[in-house]
C-alpha cells in the first residue's frame, strides 16, 4: 500500500523541506577546489542540528555520515572522507532530515570549477529528467509514467539510467512504498493519487548504466568509471498538482 498524506501532514513536510533546501543552498556555496568531501559532511551535520532537525542518514543501516557525497564515477552513497575536490570534478550531495516526525530527502550534482562538456551535459540532463518526471506526477497517471519520462529524456540525450537504485515513497519513514524506477519495467504500475509523496531521483551515467558497490559496502560506482549525476526532490501530489517540498519558500 502507498501511504496517503493529509493536507496537514504535507504542510509539515513542506516546512521540513524548506529547511533541507536551505541546507543544500549552503552546501552548494561551499563546493570549490580544495575542500574535502568530509568538509561538506561536517557542514551538513552542523546545519542540520542548527535547524533543530535530525539527520536521516547517519546511523541508517550503519551509514556513518550525515551526507552522501559522491564524486565523478561515484553514483550514490559516497562516504565522505579525505578526498579533495579538484578542478573539473562533479560532486553529488545527497542529504536527508527528519523534522516534526517526517523525513525529507534531496540531492543535487554540482560542478567544481570549470568542467568539460560531457559532464555539463550530464548534469543538465539529470536535472531536466527530474523536472520531466515531476510534470507527469499527476492524478490519473501511473507510476510507470514517471519512470518513462526519466528514461526517454535521458536516453534520447545519449546517457544511461541506473537500474540498481531507485526513488521511493517518503513520509514517516525514510523509505516507503512504492519503489520508483527511473526506467520502464513490466511490473504492475499503480495509479497516482492526491496525497502521495515521493522522493523522485534520477541517477544517470555518461556511459553504461552498470554499477558496482565498493568494499566499504556503501559507495556505488560506475563499472566503466564514467561520471554519474544525481538529482532528487521530495514531491507531494496535491489537488493543485505536484508540489516540490524541498525548495525554499
Amino acid at each position: 500500500m502507498i501511504p496517503i498524506k493529509t493536507c496537514q501532514e504535507i504542510d509539515k513536510m513542506q516546512r521540513g523541506g524548506r529547511i533541507l533546501a536551505k541546507i543544500m543552498t549552503e552546501l552548494a556555496a561551499m563546493v570549490s577546489v580544495g575542500i574535502t568531501t568530509k568538509d561538506l559532511d561536517e557542514e551538513a551535520g552542523d546545519l542540520i542540528r542548527s535547524f533543530g532537525a535530525t539527520s536521516a542518514f547517519k546511523g541508517y543501516c550503519g551509514y556513518p555520515a550525515d551526507a552522501c557525497v559522491s564524486v565523478n564515477e561515484e553514483v550514490v552513497h559516497g562516504i565522505p572522507g579525505r578526498r579533495r575536490l579538484r578542478e573539473g570534478d562533479i560532486v553529488s550531495v545527497d542529504i536527508g532530515i527528519k523534522q516534526d516526525g517526517f523525513f525529507l530527502d534531496m540531492a543535487q550534482t554540482f560542478p567544481v570549477g570549470r568542467i568539460d562538456t560531457v559532464r555539463r551535459r550530464l548534469i543538465e540532463t539529470a536535472q531536466g529528467a527530474l523536472e520531466e518526471a515531476i510534470k507527469v506526477f499527476r492524478p490519473g497517471n501511473r507510476l510507470v509514467d514517471i519512470s518513462r519520462a526519466v528514461q526517454v529524456y535521458v536516453e534520447t540525450r545519449g546517457f544511461s539510467v541506473v537500474r540498481d537504485f531507485v526513488g521511493h515513497g517518503i513520509g514517516r519513514a525514510l523509505h516507503e512504498e512504492p519503489q520508483i524506477p527511473n526506467y520502464v519495467t513490466k511490473e504492475e504500475s499503480p495509479l497516482l493519487e492526491t496525497g502521495m509523496v515521493f522522493a523522485i531521483e534520477p541517477m544517470i551515467n555518461a556511459g553504461s548504466w552498470e554499477v558496482k558497490v565498493l568494499g566499504d559496502g556503501w559507495t556505488a560506482v560506475t563499472k566503466d568509471k564514467q561520471p554519474s549525476a544525481h538529482f532528487e526532490h521530495t514531491v507531494a501530489l496535491t489537488d493543485k498538482g505536484p508540489v516540490i517540498l524541498t525548495q525554499e519558500g
